[in-house]
């Protein structure tokens, strides 16, 4: 059963300053991702913790801009000031909450931040409900969490190359590996789009479960119709303390233990793989150490098994730095911190500006809000930020698929190709079965 409170159900945002917040303990809710009253949610759930929401007690969409992070951290700032908040939890994430996922490429416009008119949420052995108002509203009445709409599902689907087709992708990456062996650039990450079109609108909810069920390691989310589940985490802020999880070079799982076993070992030893995810973890390292006091990096990468892939992937943990002149505890937020990473070598490239140029030669398409920082943030700037991976922009019935590889020198167009369709594999399978 649901937590016995109210939640406020109006239809339409309230805009401005002024929001009432009010974050109450509740009994465990049971699986989150389950009470979502409809398709139109906001969510963020790993081994089933993390916060789930609906309606909207504020929404911003960003234009183009390489300032869209830090327009979207001071329309945050203002609104959560003027916020009257009444939190009887106290933890990351309870309070005032934003979601958010933001555009690859700073040409493109669309990046959106959401504060919820609900969240519900779970963590460490602890329930909590935030309702959000406007100044005139109240909320925490008693009542119930609202009946959900029934989940649908989306019927026949039928899929489509998006704007290349396999043979041409294999081109782009033949191309990349050209210029990369001409020293034009060290590493770019080149990603294809695959397109679905249902008899059914496609529910969000249907994804998301399907999605948590299939690999719980995964950060799953949902945010403005991009849903997914990234096994990549950009950046996780509780209070000084900061946490990344840097994953660069793939293998396939194997059939048997000794063929998974196998296939991760060569993936350890594999010199194009151990390069590719060595500049990725140079990047985060570069990114993070003028903003730590402390910061710790694992000196080998390890596998990252997951339901189809493993990943070469290395932790990253640290301790923020004190900035003269700021308020004591002021630090830089998660949303902040995301900013400062993003674009890393993992889904760009090395030099970044050269890769992102090369992205929009070769890849031609908007990747839109695909491999960028997707997650959430509270009043306090903690939160946790990863990037958009395996995963599908929802528009009714359609919906449209990315998956990207790493290209270095040593990169075979063929094997790229079966991984990236590799990658393609748990959002297809969520919404065809």
């Amino acid at each position: 059963m649901g937590p016995e409170r109210a939640v406020p159900e109006a239809d339409q945002p309230v805009f401005g300053a002024g929001l009432v917040v009010s974050t109450v303990e509740v009994p465990d809710p049971g699986n989150l991702l389950a009470q979502l009253p409809g398709p139109a949610a906001v969510a963020w759930v790993r081994r089933g913790d993390g916060l789930v929401g609906w309606g909207e007690a504020a929404r911003l969409t960003l234009p183009a801009g390489a300032d869209r992070f830090t327009a979207g951290e001071k329309w945050l700032r203002e609104l959560f000031d003027d916020a009257r908040v009444t939190d009887e939890v106290g933890v990351p994430g309870s309070g005032a909450v934003a979601f958010g996922s933001f555009t690859f490429d700073p040409a493109c416009d669309g990046s959106v931040l959401i504060v919820p008119r609900v969240v519900l949420a779970r963590r460490s052995g602890r329930s909590w409900l935030t309702t959000i108002s406007g100044p005139a509203g109240t909320p925490g009445n008693a009542g119930q969490l609202p009946a959900a709409a029934p989940v649908t599902a989306p019927g026949q689907v039928r899929w489509s190359d998006g704007s290349l087709s396999a043979p041409q992708w294999e081109q782009a990456v033949a191309a990349a590996v050209a210029a990369i062996r001409a020293g034009e650039l060290s590493k770019v990450v080149l990603a294809r789009d695959l397109q679905a079109v249902a008899s059914a609108p496609i529910d969000a909810r249907m994804l998301l479960t399907r999605l948590a069920a299939r690999d719980p390691d995964c950060y799953t989310f949902s945010c403005a119709g991009l849903v997914g589940a990234t096994p990549e985490l950009y950046i996780r802020r509780e209070g000084q303390q900061v946490a990344s999880l840097v994953l660069a070079g793939t293998a396939p799982r194997g059939g048997s233990p000794a063929e998974d076993a196998a296939l991760g070992a060569g993936l350890l030893s594999s010199a194009k793989n151990v390069e590719e995810h060595g500049y990725a973890v140079a990047d985060v390292r570069a990114a993070l150490e003028p903003l730590c006091a402390e910061l710790a990096v694992a000196s080998q990468p390890s596998l990252l098994r997951l339901a189809n892939v493993q990943h070469l992937a290395t932790a990253v943990t640290g301790v923020l730095a004190s900035r003269p002149g700021a308020p004591p505890g002021e630090q830089p937020s998660a949303l902040a911190l995301a900013a400062a990473l993003h674009p890393t070598p993992a889904v760009c490239g090395t030099p970044s500006g050269a890769a992102l140029q090369m992205i929009r030669e070769l890849e031609r398409m908007d990747r839109g809000r695909y491999a960028a920082p997707v997650g959430w943030v509270d009043a306090a700037g903690n939160g946790e930020w990863g990037i958009a991976l395996r995963c599908a922009a929802l528009d009714g019935p359609r919906a449209r698929l990315f998956a990207g590889c790493g290209i270095v020198a040593d990169s075979d167009p063929a094997a790229e190709l079966a991984e990236a369709q590799a990658k393609f594999r748990p959002v297809q399978q969520a919404i065809d079965s």
